[in-house]
C-alpha cells in the first residue's frame, strides 16, 4: 500500500470514528432518560476510537518521521499537498512531527499551512499566483496555480472583498470567498485606502515578529473584551503603506507607486539578512492552521463588526532597524509599440496600467548589492479580462504582496 493511500485511510478513519462517537454519545444520552436503576460498579469497556488513535500516536518516531518525510516530498503541489495537512491533523504527535519536517516558503518554495502565506517568500525562483475579479461581487480570489486551469481545481489562497466608504475603500482580506467578517476566524488583515484613493494603509491582524508595537493615545482593542470571543484579532497592526504619485500634468506613463514595509527592515536583504518569519497564528489560529479546508464562520460573536461606527485600532509597527522601501521598475519606452514596456518574462500579456514590477529602493549606505537592487521582488499584470499574474519572492510574504496587488484595483483619477 502507498503512503498517500495510508494517510487517506487514516483520514477517513479519523472521520469514521468521531462520528461513531457522536453515535455513541446520543445512544448514551437516551439510555440516561430511561433508566432509573443503579448501575453496576465496574470499568466501562475501552472505546474503539481510544484504542484506534492510541494505535496511531503510538507509532516509534523513527517510523512516523520516515513516513511523514516521504509523503512531504513526494507531494509537492497542489491540491495532492493537502495529503501533508491530513498527516497534521491525525494527533498531536503527528502535528509535532510535521510541523518539524515541513519548512518555510523561503526555504522550500511551497505553501503548505496558512501561516506560509505570513512567511517570506522564497529568495530565488518567485512564487507564481494569479489574481481573479469578479465585478458583480467586487471579490478579488489570490490561487496558487500559474494560469487558471479548466477545471477550476486551483488552490485557493487568500480572498479579498471591495467595500467603498464615504472617505476611504477597505479591501478586507480573507482565507475564504465567502466570509470577509472580521469577527470570523478567517479574517487575516486589510487594505485600507484614503479619500483621493493615492495612499493606502496595509494592516495585518497579527502583530510580526520580532518587531515593536506603538500604541496610541487611543485605545488599542477596538471592542470591550466581554463582547468579543477571544478567537477574534484584538487590533489590526499596520505593517506598510502603499502611496501613488499624483500626476497634475496628466502626462503619459505608467503609474508611479512607493512601497514603504515598516515590518520588514531592509537589512533583510542585505547579505546574511533575515525577514521577520512568523510561525504560528495568535491564540486559537494556530489549531486551525492544520486545516486542510478553510475554517468554520465564526457565528458566536455578538457585535457587528461591520459597523462603520466602531473607531478603528491605532497600532503602528516598529521595524528593529530602517524600513524596506520599494519603488517602481523604470520602465522603457518602446518606439515601434509606442508604448512603455517591462519584461515580465511572459507572465504578463495585456497592456495595463495596472501592470507594475517593484524592486528594492535602497542608499548607497546599505551593504546591497546591484544585482540585488535589480531583482524583482514583486511583479503584477493582466493576462485576460479580469485574470492577473502575481509573482512574488523574498522578504514579502504571499499576503503583503496580495495586499500591494489590491492598492492597483482601486480608481486613481489623480494619478493616471
Amino acid at each position: 500500500m502507498s503512503l498517500k493511500s495510508i494517510v487517506r485511510e487514516l483520514w477517513e478513519l479519523k472521520d469514521g470514528m468521531g462520528s461513531m462517537s457522536r453515535r455513541g454519545g446520543e445512544r448514551k444520552h437516551w439510555h440516561r432518560k430511561r433508566t432509573s436503576h443503579i448501575a453496576p460498579d465496574q470499568a466501562p469497556p475501552p472505546s474503539s476510537e481510544v484504542i484506534q488513535q492510541g494505535r496511531w500516536s503510538n507509532l516509534p518516531p523513527e517510523l512516523l518521521l520516515d513516513i511523514i518525510r516521504r509523503v512531504e516530498e513526494s507531494e509537492t503541489s497542489w491540491p495532492a499537498r493537502a495529503v501533508v495537512v491530513f498527516c497534521a491533523s491525525v494527533c498531536k504527535s503527528w502535528r509535532t512531527i510535521t510541523r518539524e519536517i515541513v519548512q518555510t516558503p523561503e526555504q522550500c518554495g511551497r505553501l503548505t499551512f496558512p501561516i506560509s502565506l505570513k512567511q517570506p517568500g522564497p529568495r530565488e525562483s518567485p512564487i507564481q499566483c494569479f489574481i481573479r475579479r469578479d465585478r458583480a461581487t467586487s471579490t478579488y480570489c489570490l490561487y496558487y496555480s500559474l494560469v487558471p486551469s479548466e477545471d477550476e481545481s486551483d488552490k485557493l489562497l487568500l480572498a479579498a472583498k471591495k467595500i467603498r466608504r464615504a472617505t476611504s475603500t477597505d479591501f478586507v482580506v480573507s482565507l475564504v470567498a465567502d466570509d470577509f467578517s472580521r469577527a470570523s476566524s478567517a479574517y487575516v488583515g486589510k487594505l485600507r485606502s484614503n479619500f483621493l484613493g493615492t495612499k493606502f494603509t496595509i494592516y495585518d491582524s497579527q502583530p510580526p515578529c520580532e518587531s515593536t508595537v506603538q500604541l496610541n493615545s487611543r485605545s488599542s482593542r477596538r471592542f470591550h473584551s466581554k463582547q468579543v470571543s477571544p478567537r477574534v484579532p484584538a487590533c489590526n497592526y499596520s505593517v506598510g503603506t502603499v502611496s501613488y504619485e499624483l500626476n497634475v500634468l496628466r502626462t503619459r506613463g505608467p503609474r508611479r507607486m512607493h512601497c514603504v514595509m515598516q515590518s520588514i527592515p531592509v537589512s533583510s536583504i542585505e547579505e546574511g539578512g533575515k525577514a521577520p518569519t512568523p510561525t504560528s497564528f495568535p491564540n486559537s489560529f494556530d489549531l486551525q492552521q492544520f486545516s486542510p479546508l478553510p475554517g468554520p464562520k465564526g457565528k458566536d460573536m455578538v457585535t457587528d463588526f461591520s459597523s462603520t461606527s466602531l473607531s478603528e485600532p491605532s497600532v503602528s509597527i516598529q521595524s528593529s532597524g530602517e524600513p524596506l522601501v520599494l519603488k517602481n521598475k523604470a520602465p522603457r519606452w518602446h518606439e515601434q509599440l509606442q508604448c512603455w514596456c517591462l519584461n515580465f518574462r511572459g507572465r504578463v500579456t495585456v497592456a495595463s496600467v495596472k501592470n507594475f514590477q517593484l524592486v528594492a529602493s535602497v542608499g548607497t549606505s546599505h551593504n546591497v548589492s546591484a544585482a540585488e537592487q535589480e531583482k524583482v521582488i514583486l511583479q503584477f499584470g493582466k493576462i485576460g479580462k479580469d485574470i492577473f499574474t502575481m509573482d512574488y519572492r523574498y522578504p514579502l510574504s504571499a499576503f503583503q504582496a496580495f495586499a500591494v496587488c489590491l492598492s492597483s484595483f482601486d480608481t486613481k483619477p489623480a494619478c493616471e
